[in-house]
């Protein structure tokens, strides 16, 4: 089963570049099967990751970043792939 794990972060007014950064250096323990990393208006920083494992499966995830970069907790969500039809 394929797992894609979801974190996005909205950074303070201006600082949209410096959470992008941030976001872009953060390793973790072991290599997905994909990462791709989004921004967007607002200063927003999306990043995907994509596993090979159970949906339920423990998987590493990039942290929280320092309060004072972000407006508000990180969001994260888990999805499952599904066959096309």
């Amino acid at each position: 089963m394929t797992v894609a794990l979801m974190w996005e972060a909205r950074a303070v007014a201006g600082r949209g570049e410096e959470l992008l950064a941030w976001a872009r250096a953060q390793r973790l323990p072991r290599a997905p099967l994909r990462r791709e990393t989004f921004r967007a208006p607002r200063d927003r920083v999306l990043v995907i990751t994509w596993w090979d494992a159970p949906y339920d499966a423990g998987l590493p995830e990039l942290p929280e970043p320092d309060a004072e970069l972000v407006t508000r907790a990180v969001h994260r969500w888990r999805f499952e792939a599904v066959d096309a039809d």
